[in-house]
């Protein structure tokens, strides 16, 4: 199944001393989604922001809100986040030791549920959760901080995961390093929905950000073009002249 590309900027590379100011920027240059990156400083090695934070900034947008929960535990926080005003809340995998039932709790408070994996966390460990998800979430980083470089060793993990979803109404997110340079290989491999911090909140005017978000858009959109051989057998995208004959 093919899904439309959304691109769901991440506030943590946001201005907070501007924060709302920030929400109704990103909103006007055309962000899909919201994601909200909150961590604990003890799942992860930072924090960020919590509930109270979320439930403030609700009213300013009605884009879809990532929540992205990089806690341990998370159980005794999901409420809290639902009613802060979360769509989509993800917990991470090695978070907790009852992944099936976090994801529904999740469902039951009337959310989406997300599943996240970190870098080194093989694919096999939501195969029996998968008819519980609505997101899985890979990290191209190592939570816990903003700004870091794309782990290309996700790429295969994230076409392995692409093919384990097979029909299933699941989008595949990816977080971490994402860029206009990044986002084809991204795409390519299976992804639909992808997450930008800094690659979108450079520059200094909803304008920017707008640039930044449609070169991203553009460069995933590109990934997806499926590949033929020309006749020396170099892989080509349709358009170009050279197509097998």
């Amino acid at each position: 199944m093919t899904r439309e590309i959304i691109i769901a900027p991440s506030i943590l590379a946001a201005d907070f001393a501007r924060l709302g100011e920030e929400i109704a920027a990103i909103d006007a240059a055309g962000a899909d989604w919201i994601h909200c990156d909150v961590m604990d400083g003890h799942f992860v090695p930072n924090i960020s922001y919590g509930a109270d934070i979320i439930k403030a900034i609700r009213p300013l947008t009605a884009r879809i809100f990532d929540v992205h929960l990089m806690i341990a535990p998370a159980d005794p926080y999901l409420e809290a986040f639902a009613k802060a005003g979360a769509d989509v809340i993800t917990v991470h995998a090695e978070a907790g030791v009852h992944l099936d039932r976090s994801l529904q709790a999740i469902r039951a408070l009337g959310k989406k549920a997300g599943v996240s994996l970190c870098p080194a966390t093989p694919e096999a460990v939501i195969e029996y959760v998968l008819d519980r998800v609505d997101v899985v979430l890979v990290m191209t980083v190592n939570p816990g901080f903003g700004g870091q470089s794309f782990l290309e060793s996700q790429l295969g993990k994230i076409g392995r995961i692409k093919t384990m979803i097979g029909d299933r109404p699941i989008r595949l997110e990816v977080d971490g390093g994402i860029t206009r340079d990044n986002a084809a290989a991204v795409a390519a491999a299976g992804a639909d929905t992808l997450v930008a911090g800094s690659a979108v909140f450079r520059g200094k005017s909803s304008a920017d950000y707008a640039a930044n978000i449609a070169a991203i858009r553009v460069a995933a959109e590109a990934g997806r073009v499926p590949k033929l051989q020309d006749v020396s057998g170099r892989p080509t995208r349709f358009g170009e002249a050279a197509l097998i004959r």
